[in-house]
């Protein structure tokens, strides 16, 4: 990964683009948004997805005189493989193989600012401009190309990166990118090819993001080795409000191989020529110092309890009808659901790399937001935020907001104190488990009633929750900032009620009830530090909604899968439910004693994609294993750009949150978090894993993407919940199901 390195580079060098027809760009709004290359007003109809923000094609897709083309975006690739669905997308309306475009993805120095790569939402935005930036640009290639011919734009034909005349004479694009000026903003009706036509988009296409890392090879920021690099290790307090007393460091300073102890407050680490050696010398290091220590985490108080002591502010996150108190009866239910704190249990610890050069500071780093994450560091550091570069690299696992922020910004400070040298921090497991920022932990109270009509009339939705995400941004979300001798504080946290949901994403049942009243009772205090886990509150709320349905139904004497389709107005909602229950031949009841059917459905945040699933799973009662044997999933993203990534995307969210429900819980006691490894923290494992996912994709040829890396999340919760239920007449109501829960709450059945 040499070509990385940054003494080969120069910011100049990167945005000449090499021979490319565009040699300065700015990628910031003009104050006039204009189409073409004159004035004029603005267009009536708003720009689609990012360009709103980005309006100028050059942002988004150059072709170089030598015909090479390069397409930029400000998502990351998380694992999610969109830089192959982004190659697709250009690839379809440039008329060009994918493996022609060189996409290079977000970096401060070269791409878009799309904020964070989060919320299901790289498609919607970043394919919708790259999309409509590539049409584009193929449409001035054919008018220019045109103008030569003497010939109708519409009668040309494009292949092999060059455009022919009904005659047969050709011109390569880079012969013609050579005439045009890309400097020009994408009208908002850019002319997108027809659904009809598409050759590239909706077809499987191998992820450009796999050989590497089912070969060995360098795939992940963890891989990356830059020439003359350090290896750093740092020493993290042991607890949350621990402060360091006394350092006697000379001993590490004498070990072999350490080229530094660094010291700033509560901030503590060495670094060393080879990585084991920067291991070592941080074991000794973490042996020589000494921390006061003070009792701040809930130790044995029970989640509820802690979280309604938390609860500082209310918020109407919906309201409709008449929904007051909904009394006890015999055709009302009330119930209560928990949700602990869980890790985002990165299989690779995080890592970041950096070094100080004479141009400012480069960071390659996993974070999902490179621009908010140059910005954290530059005011930690205290350097103009245009001297800091911070190029992603993918990380092994995500999902959320893990360790990766913290450990660009650990190697930022150190290389800071070493300029020339890069440095690599690597985390260690413990440090993982214990610093990074965990999914919240929220309680749900709701309440519902039927009418004659066995339909629900009201409903009542409580949800206790701190805030989803505390993601850099300032100085302050960065653990590092937060040890320095001057440090920089937290932000504090505020309750933000959006269409797209925090706490509340997903709180408002997509149902057609007549009464309802949703709120939030928002905890801005974090005992633990929290921040955004994939699908957020979404997780937690319909995990509860969904248990809600299946008693409900229970108790209007229906079928789970018709009491849904009977509440359901949206013809693409009860689609996906149909076609779920329909592909998993959906009874009612399970196959054989000890077996249980369960059903859910979503849309992610109420305004992306559908998703229904069914599960078949086994309980034994002994010992308290649940066992899933088989999920069937329906889900609609909108157009279909690879099929084979929604498949991908929608098996690994059901497989993560079957993790989530069966297994994961983050353990404390009244000082430290104890759950450190994967013992103390235990995962799902192979042998857990369904005997079968299917996975049924709804084609909607032409619709907005909607995304889909998010939409199982908590049907997964709450299918399974609903199969248990089913299987032992027994309803779970705190995540998560472990066998204890499952074991004793069979025993008293």
């Amino acid at each position: 990964m040499s070509d990385r390195s940054p003494f080969s580079l120069t910011r100049r060098g990167l945005l000449a683009g090499g021979g490319a027809l565009v040699v300065t760009v700015s990628l910031a709004r003009p104050l006039p948004a204009q189409t073409g290359g004159g004035g004029g007003a603005r267009p009536s109809k708003p720009a689609p997805g990012s360009l709103a923000q980005t309006p100028r094609l050059d942002a988004w897709v150059r072709i170089g005189t030598d015909g090479a083309i390069t397409v930029f975006t400000g998502k990351a690739e998380l694992g999610q493989g969109i830089r192959t669905a982004l190659l697709q997308v250009a690839a379809e309306e440039l008329r060009v193989p994918p493996a022609a475009i060189t996409l290079v993805t977000a970096d401060t120095a070269r791409t878009p600012n799309e904020g964070y790569t989060a919320g299901s939402q790289s498609m919607q935005n970043s394919g919708t401009a790259i999309r409509a930036a590539a049409a584009q640009a193929r449409t001035l290639l054919a008018e220019e190309a045109a103008r030569r011919f003497g010939a109708p734009a519409d009668a040309l034909g494009f292949a092999d990166r060059r455009v022919t005349a009904p005659d047969g004479r050709s011109l390569g694009y880079g012969e013609l990118a050579a005439s045009l000026d890309l400097t020009v903003d994408v009208p908002p009706d850019a002319p997108l090819t027809a659904a009809d036509r598409l050759s590239v988009m909706g077809r499987p296409l191998p992820r450009v993001d796999i050989p590497a890392k089912v070969t060995g090879g360098a795939a992940y920021a963890q891989d990356l080795r830059l020439e003359g690099m350090l290896h750093a290790r740092v020493v993290r307090p042991p607890s949350p409000a621990a402060r360091l007393t006394a350092l006697d460091a000379a001993g590490v300073e004498a070990m072999p191989g350490v080229a530094a102890v660094l010291r700033d407050g509560n901030f503590l680490a060495v670094v060393a020529d080879k990585e084991y050696r920067a291991v070592k010398a941080m074991r000794a290091l973490a042996a020589a110092a000494r921390w006061e220590e003070t009792a701040t985490l809930p130790g044995d108080t029970p989640l509820p309890d802690l979280l309604r002591g938390l609860e500082r502010e209310v918020g109407t996150v919906d309201a409709k009808g008449e929904a007051g108190a909904i009394e006890d009866g015999p055709r009302s239910l009330r119930a209560r659901f928990t949700r602990p704190y869980q890790l985002h249990g990165s299989i690779g610890p995080s890592c970041g790399v950096a070094v100080m050069g004479e141009d400012g500071l480069t960071v390659w780093s996993h974070t999902q937001g490179v621009y908010p994450d140059r910005k954290a560091i530059a005011e930690m550091l205290r350097l103009p935020v245009e001297r800091v570069r911070v190029i992603h690299t993918e990380g092994s696992g995500c999902y959320g907001h893990n360790g990766a922020d913290d450990a660009a910004a650990d190697a930022a400070l150190i290389a800071s104190k070493l300029p020339g040298r890069p440095v690599r921090v690597q985390w260690m497991r413990e440090q993982e488990h214990a610093g990074e920022p965990y999914g919240p932990a929220m309680m749900i109270e709701a309440a519902a009633s039927l009418d004659g009509n066995g339909r629900i009339d009201r409903w009542t939705f409580d949800v206790w929750s701190n805030t989803h995400t505390t993601r850099p941004g300032g100085a302050g979300a960065l653990l590092a900032a937060r040890h320095l001798a001057e440090p920089f504080p937290a932000e504090p946290a505020a309750m933000q009620i959006t269409p797209a949901g925090n706490g509340d994403r997903n709180a408002i049942p997509l149902y057609a009830i007549p009464n309802t009243r949703v709120l939030w009772h928002f905890l801005p205090d974090m005992p633990l530090r929290v921040s955004a886990l994939r699908s957020l509150g979404a997780y937690a709320n319909v995990f509860a909604l969904e248990s809600m349905m299946d008693d409900l139904a229970l108790l209007a004497g229906a079928d789970p899968v018709e009491f849904r389709l009977r509440h359901l107005e949206d013809p693409r909602a009860r689609r996906v439910v149909e076609l779920a229950a329909e592909r998993f031949g959906w009874t009612g009841t399970a196959s054989a004693p000890g077996f249980g059917h369960g059903f859910a459905f979503a849309r992610y945040k109420n305004h992306a994609a559908y998703l229904a699933l069914a599960v078949e799973l086994s309980v034994d009662r002994g010992s308290g294993r649940v066992r899933m044997t088989r999920a069937t999933a329906a889900i609609d993203s909108g157009e279909i750009v690879n099929p084979d990534g929604i498949r991908n995307q929608t098996e690994g969210g059901i497989i993560q949150a079957m993790s989530w429900t069966l297994f994961e819980r983050v353990a404390y006691d009244d000082t430290r978090v104890t759950s450190v490894d994967w013992a103390s923290y235990p995962i799902l494992r192979f042998a857990s894993v369904p005997d079968r996912i299917d996975v049924h994709i709804v084609e909607r040829p032409g619709d907005p993407f909607l995304g889909t890396g998010e939409a199982a999340q908590g049907p997964t919760a709450a299918a399974i919940g609903n199969a248990i239920r089913a299987a032992t007449g027994r309803r779970l109501r705190d995540l998560p199901f472990t066998p204890d829960r499952v074991r004793e709450s069979t025993a008293t059945g």
